[in-house]
């Protein structure tokens, strides 16, 4: 039986997740985030945090990576569940990933913790692998909390936005292209990335779709010949994708070097995927695609 808007209270431990609950409406019964959760504003100054993890500001890509394989390989975890807060919430419904052991808390662990604590909330995996996933995710979120028709309606504009750009650059030469989801060291960009390239009209040089993101080499990424490189590193946005961005141009001197805001646009699975569609298309295809500000920045 499913709860009734008016009763359900969710708690998301993933940003794309909380992005979701927001677009369908349901802020209000949003009641527990995780540290990572912030967008939209709301998320991060009225919800309850139920999961920390370090602070990485200020830390270089290769200190954080350092960091993380080092935390995996004694075995700890990177995130904390804040597990008196959790039941303290009393969630009907909790929202969590196991796609990426880097990216959030595993359903397992919160399970446990469930069980630890006498909770009876259900625990919902959002894993997807490719953009159909995603919106197929976003129709998941709709059903548990008795709010298809709007998941529908949203999903349904999600479609329409993407076929408005996989029409405008149908006819025209398709760009290689090549996203750096991590540049020290440098990783690839997979799951639902490379059908961001598609729908924009570019053709995908590294990475697979539903396959994960993974490291590799400078050398192997100048051998693919991309006439664009995009990058768009795991947990930053467009600031710091730029500087990121500048470093990595000296590598590629006959490709165009572009940084996008990532954490916005391209690597958390919720409905701002389709923002960067139009705006992975208005770099690859500008006189088809107008571009958004403050989204994209051309470094070389």
């Amino acid at each position: 039986m499913v709860t009734t808007l008016s009763t359900m209270r969710v708690v998301s431990l993933l940003p794309s997740a909380t992005e979701i609950v927001y677009a369908l409406g349901l802020g209000d019964d949003l009641v527990g985030v995780s540290f990572e959760c912030d967008e939209p504003a709301a998320a991060r100054t009225d919800k309850t945090v139920v999961v920390g993890g370090k602070d990485t500001r200020g830390m270089s890509p290769g200190d954080i990576d350092s960091y993380v394989r080092a935390q995996l390989a004694a075995g700890h975890d990177l995130y904390t569940l804040h597990a008196d807060a959790l039941s303290a919430l009393a969630p009907d419904l909790i929202l969590t990933q196991d796609l990426c052991q880097v990216c959030a808390l595993p359903s397992g662990q919160v399970e446990q913790a469930l069980d630890y604590l006498g909770c009876h909330a259900e625990v919902i995996s959002l894993d997807p692998h490719s953009l159909d996933d995603v919106l197929n995710s976003i129709l998941l979120v709709g059903q548990r909390t008795g709010s298809l028709p709007q998941a529908h309606a949203l999903v349904g504009e999600l479609r329409s936005r993407l076929a408005t750009v996989v029409e405008r650059v149908a006819a025209r030469p398709r760009p290689r292209v090549a996203v750096i989801e991590w540049v020290d060291p440098p990783f690839t960009a997979g799951h639902w990335v490379p059908d961001l390239v598609i729908a924009a009209g570019g053709v995908p040089v590294s990475g697979r779709t539903g396959q994960q993101s993974v490291e590799t080499s400078w050398d192997r990424i100048v051998a693919q010949a991309p006439d664009v490189v995009l990058v768009a590193p795991c947990g930053f946005h467009l600031p710091d994708a730029i500087d990121q961005a500048r470093e990595v141009a000296v590598r590629f001197p006959d490709a165009e070097v572009w940084a996008i805001d990532a954490d916005g646009l391209v690597v958390r699975p919720g409905p701002r995927l389709v923002d960067g569609v139009e705006a992975i298309a208005s770099i690859l295809h500008p006189k088809a695609v107008a571009s958004a500000p403050n989204t994209t920045a051309r470094v070389a």
